[in-house]
Parts: structure tokens; C-alpha cells; sequence
């Protein structure tokens, strides 16, 4: 049986996760975590050329998986621990998912979150139960000071991916859906620290040793692509997937990736909010930057996946409102449903009508106007507008901008970075 302290020994001498590990652990957790549903997509299947079947993971009470290796980890610890309670570095879900069962169980919670973590975040791991601590500039510095006090105050630490028994919990998601749906034939699985691939591909492949195994991490992160593949590729980065945004992988998790992963796909920002809107907008359910991953990392990667009975993990829906809509606005403008055309003009009575009367003949939308006459290279006489508006969709855009340009207007398209 897997023991939460077993992190403490040397990587190299821990034993691999074992299937009867996450069998165990299943039984442990059951009734206290969601069994999320595993539900195929129809349209996204039409999309991808691959058959999809969604894991909900964003159902869970803290809308990410990382409950299910929190509490496992919790369960197998002895009462002595628990009484004096744990700790954790963490700014995103594994805070949350340590303090909604480390305050269910009667564990004090401590964690430590960097000081510029955004306040909404300390304010959802306080509302679970947890302490939360402000230390440091950036999560090394916080996660330093955690362990100080680790062994200042007799705490137990619970990493959020490198430990087999996270790991073992993290594999349940796994078994739930090899149980559900037995013919999938290879999963796309979102990879950071590793915990959430290591515990998967351990069930999967004792399972269905025949089965693909996929790991998926950020083009801006790509600290377990680099480690595994040998490469030096930069990492750092705003990316929309902070669940993975890792500077460094597990020890004992790259141990372990190293001999299950068939293949490993990084998915750049572009992709990761296709990906999100998406499943807004077909699936009607909400995923934050990792949670899309895998479907990111389908729909970039099609020969890989073409044809064949794909399970993807949504492995969490935590995300900003904000965020969301400035995705989901952003996604809008790829597709030439909105766009902001900055037209060259005349600066006499009438130009702007004129131009106008060319978007009401193609019967697009005007958002928002803007007019610049003084900070522009163009003669005193000229000025810049820029007009943003939105279309049916591109084909209707590309009418306009072809009737404008006839109409003598220089036009361009403000593109997105």
C-alpha cells in the first residue's frame, strides 16, 4: 500500500504506482468525491474526425479532479497526523480540493499562496476552510516557506502532483472511465507536475495494456516535454492554462511518464481557446485553459487521433469570469464573426456616412467607432478610423471589405496577436 510520506524517501526509490494502488484508492475515496459522468460529443466527433467521449471533471464541488489525490492522500495518513494537520504550496485547484476535505475530515488546513495571488483565489480557498498564508513573490518562495514550516510545526506537506498517493487518487479518473466506456482506445491526458498522468496511465495501461496514452502540456511550459524528450525549449510565460503552467516537473512522476507515455503534443494559446470555446458553445459546459488541453491537443494533432475512440479529460472548470469572456470574444474574432476594420479617410463632411451606407448594405453591425486625427502619420486632412463590428460570419466580412476597397477606402483588418 502506498504511504502519503513516501515522497520523503529519494524518487528513485519509490516504488511505481501499481493498478491495485488506484483500485484501493477508488475504494477509499467513493462517496466522498463525484463520479463524473463520461459523456460522448457528437458534434465535436464531427469536428475532430475522432470519436470523442468528455470526462466531467469539472462537475467536482471544487470543479477539478485534484480532490480525488488530496483526500487520498488525507485517508492514508495516521490519526497523529491528521490532529496536527497539513500543509501545501499551491495558488489553484489543489488548495481548494486539500481544504473542502481536510476541513470535512476535522484536518487543519495551512496553505501557502504567493503574495500576488489573485484575491479571488484566496477568497475561494478560505470559503472551503483553508488558512491560507501569503509568502513570497512566486510559488518557489512560497512553496520554500511551506516547507519550513512543514517541519517548524510537525505538519504533514501533501504535494499537489509529486506523491503516489495524489497520484493514486488522480488515477481514479481513469478507471471511472475505462469502466463507462471500455472501447476507448487512447487517452488525450493534460500534463503539468504529472500526478494526473501518472495515476491515468497506470490504471489505463494495466487495464488495456494495448491502450494510447497522450500527454498534453502547454507550448509555453513545456518542462515534462523537455524532460522527457531531451529538449531545451524556453519556459515561462501568460499562459491560459496556469493548471499546467509548471517550471518544474515531478521527480517521481517523469520516473514514471518516462516508461507510459506513447507520445507527448505541446498545444500553443491559439488552440487552447479554440478549445474552451468550443466546448462552451457545443458542450455548454465551462473548463479552464488545462481543461481544454485535450481537446486542444485532438484537434491540432489529427493524424494522431483520427478515427479512433478518444477519452478526454475536462480536468477542471476554474476559471475568471473575465478571462472567459475575453476568450470566448477573442474566439468570436478568429472565426470573422467580430472584427475591427481600420479605414483611411477624407476628413470632409460626409466620408463617414459614406462609408457607413457600405455596412448597412452588407448588413453588418457597427459595435464601436473611434476616429483619430492627431496621432497619425497621414496628412492633416486624413484620419483614421477604426470601426468595430460583427458579421454572420467571415464570407459576409470578407463581402465588405471587398465592397469598401472597390468604393476606394484603404482598409485593413486589425489582426489579434
Amino acid at each position: 500500500m502506498i504511504q502519503s510520506s513516501a515522497l520523503n524517501a529519494d524518487a528513485d526509490e519509490t516504488p511505481l504506482l501499481t493498478l491495485q494502488d488506484v483500485r484501493a484508492a477508488a475504494e477509499r475515496i467513493g462517496g466522498a468525491v463525484v463520479r463524473t459522468p463520461t459523456l460522448r460529443s457528437q458534434t465535436l466527433s464531427e469536428i475532430t474526425g475522432a470519436n470523442i467521449w468528455l470526462k466531467f471533471e469539472n462537475h467536482q464541488f471544487t470543479a477539478a479532479y485534484k480532490e480525488r489525490g488530496a483526500l487520498n492522500a488525507l485517508l492514508l495518513m495516521d490519526q497523529e497526523q491528521r490532529e496536527r494537520g497539513v500543509i501545501a504550496a499551491s495558488a489553484g485547484n489543489h488548495s481548494q480540493g486539500l481544504s473542502y476535505h481536510g476541513t470535512r475530515l476535522g484536518v487543519p488546513v495551512t496553505i501557502v499562496m504567493p503574495r500576488t495571488t489573485p484575491h479571488v483565489k484566496i477568497m475561494q480557498t478560505e470559503r472551503v476552510g483553508g488558512n491560507v498564508l501569503l509568502e513570497g513573490e512566486n510559488y518557489d518562495q512560497a512553496y520554500a516557506h511551506a516547507r519550513k514550516l512543514e517541519k517548524e510545526l510537525g505538519l504533514t506537506f501533501v504535494h499537489p502532483f509529486d506523491d503516489p498517493a495524489v497520484a493514486a487518487g488522480q488515477g481514479t479518473v481513469a478507471l471511472e472511465m475505462l469502466e463507462d466506456v471500455p472501447e476507448l482506445e487512447v487517452l488525450a491526458i493534460p500534463v503539468g507536475g504529472g500526478g494526473l498522468a501518472t495515476g491515468m496511465g497506470t490504471a489505463a495501461r494495466a487495464i488495456k495494456p494495448e491502450i494510447g496514452l497522450i500527454g498534453v502540456e502547454a507550448e509555453l511550459f513545456p518542462s515534462m516535454y523537455n524532460r522527457l524528450k531531451g529538449t531545451t525549449l524556453p519556459c515561462g510565460g501568460d499562459t491560459l492554462a496556469e493548471g499546467i503552467a509548471v517550471f518544474e516537473p515531478g521527480e517521481y512522476t517523469s520516473r514514471t511518464l518516462d516508461t507510459l507515455l506513447d507520445d507527448f503534443v505541446l498545444v500553443d494559446e491559439a488552440a487552447l481557446e479554440t478549445a474552451l470555446a468550443l466546448l462552451l458553445q457545443i458542450e455548454k459546459t465551462v473548463v479552464e485553459g488545462a481543461g481544454a488541453a485535450g481537446l486542444a491537443a485532438v484537434m491540432n494533432n489529427r493524424e494522431i487521433f483520427a478515427g479512433r475512440n478518444v477519452g478526454i479529460v475536462l480536468s477542471g472548470g476554474n476559471i475568471d469570469t473575465r478571462l472567459l469572456a475575453n476568450v470566448l470574444l477573442r474566439d468570436l474574432a478568429r472565426q470573422g464573426r467580430l472584427a475591427r476594420l481600420r479605414i483611411f479617410l477624407q476628413d470632409r463632411p460626409g466620408s463617414l456616412y459614406r462609408a457607413m451606407h457600405e455596412f448597412n448594405a452588407h448588413n453588418v453591425n457597427i459595435i464601436e467607432i473611434s476616429h483619430q486625427r492627431i496621432f497619425t502619420t497621414l496628412p492633416a486632412k486624413g484620419l483614421v478610423t477604426d470601426i468595430e463590428c460583427e458579421a454572420r460570419d467571415r464570407a459576409q466580412l470578407d463581402a465588405l471589405i471587398t465592397a469598401l476597397r472597390s468604393k476606394g477606402y484603404m482598409v485593413s483588418q486589425v489582426e489579434l496577436d
